[in-house]
């Protein structure tokens, strides 16, 4: 056999399939950058932790996933484009757009990744700092920037695939009045859910009544449609953040003080203690550190009742917790019942009093008379 014809068919061969070899090539290179990538930015997030900041933490926790499907995508497109230009398989030639779109969703990835991230830093950092947090407006900003993320991404999709951003929104338009009188249930609530973030009447966590339903609990969740409450009997309670918009709603757990107000009756008999009683209890609650005394604080004699001589206590308590304020109360009411004993008077009770006009005169009868009857 020829050598020559040998050496020129191997050279065929081997010019025939070097595509297969850089391909390979392009391919092994990315699992060998991605696999550097991945050890680099986790060594950076670990050196960040060490920082006083929490914006590079969220930052380079965003990175770690993104980073290695940025380098995928790059690789993978780069192989796939050295395949086309040797076969004429009609799907590779959409190579260019897959690549933007999955550049784009990477990139949509990384700042929902980010913005989650950090939402949690920053709230993590204030309870550590012991400052109070609102939930309820950081989960509301968190969801309007992702759904913002998303939205962007989606017309920059559309845009990518050749169809027009105008168009869709003037059909959009008209199809959104179709839409909206369809769902008008639906976009209400999540109306109510914006009001609900806007306003922020109540937040995660307060316990919330409502005069006008036989609404009342804890608020476990607040989403766009519904909102989670947790009744004092530990049931669920979904209601329809639509329901807020029409309703008065109370939050005790804002209270500043809770309040202690009480009518007491004393005998007609201790009428002359009346006055050292109410001083002495006026005393008591003013220098009591379990009472409030900076607010209202009146102790005062009410009314003349059928059976009682009747004051009233009028004050606030310290604290706002509902089983503490119900032991406060009871050491208040207890107390005062022994500055009452100690004046020598008694707590009434209702009693009837029998006025006779004259006196009753008992008269014996004949001895002779009862026995012959």
């Amino acid at each position: 056999m020829d050598v020559s014809l040998i050496a020129e068919n191997v050279l065929a061969w081997a010019q025939h399939f070097t595509w297969i070899l850089q391909a390979f090539a392009v391919v092994l290179v990315t699992l060998i950058v991605g696999s550097i990538v991945r050890r680099f930015v986790n060594h950076l997030s670990k050196r960040t932790r060490t920082t006083d900041t929490f914006i590079d933490d969220a930052l380079f926790y965003a990175l770690r996933g993104p980073s290695r499907g940025l380098v995928w995508v790059i690789g993978i497109s780069l192989a796939a484009h050295i395949v086309s230009q040797e076969t004429e398989a009609a799907i590779l030639d959409a190579i260019p757009i897959i690549r933007d779109i999955g550049v784009i969703a990477i990139l949509t990835w990384f700042l929902i990744r980010f913005a989650r991230s950090y939402e949690d830093h920053y709230v993590q950092q204030e309870q550590a700092r012991g400052q109070k947090v609102d939930w309820t407006f950081i989960r509301a900003i968190g969801r309007i920037v992702r759904a913002a993320i998303f939205i962007t991404a989606t017309l920059v999709v559309l845009q990518t695939l050749g169809i027009s951003i105008s168009g869709l929104l003037a059909f959009g338009g008209m199809g959104g009045i179709a839409v909206g009188l369809a769902a008008r249930d639906i976009l209400a609530n999540v109306f109510g859910g914006l009001t609900i973030y806007l306003d922020r009447p109540f937040a995660v966590g307060d316990w919330i009544r409502s005069p006008d339903r036989e609404i009342e609990g804890d608020v476990e969740e607040i989403g766009w449609r519904r909102t989670l409450i947790r009744t004092f009997d530990m049931r669920p309670l979904y209601v329809p953040n639509a329901v807020f918009t029409t309703i008065s709603v109370e939050n005790p757990s804002r209270m500043h003080n809770r309040r202690i107000f009480e009518t007491i009756g004393v005998r007609y008999n201790d009428v002359n203690h009346v006055p050292a009683i109410l001083a002495d209890i006026r005393k008591y609650l003013t220098t009591s550190p379990l009472i409030d005394s900076s607010r209202t604080l009146m102790v005062n004699f009410n009314q003349f009742s059928p059976s009682t001589l009747d004051f009233f206590i009028y004050c606030f308590t310290k604290t706002v917790v509902w089983t503490e304020y119900h032991a406060v109360k009871e050491e208040v009411l207890l107390k005062i019942a022994d500055i009452v004993a100690q004046h020598g008077a008694e707590m009434a009770f209702p009693t009837s009093t029998i006025h006779i006009p004259h006196e009753l005169q008992v008269t014996e009868k004949n001895n002779a008379q009862e026995k012959k009857t």
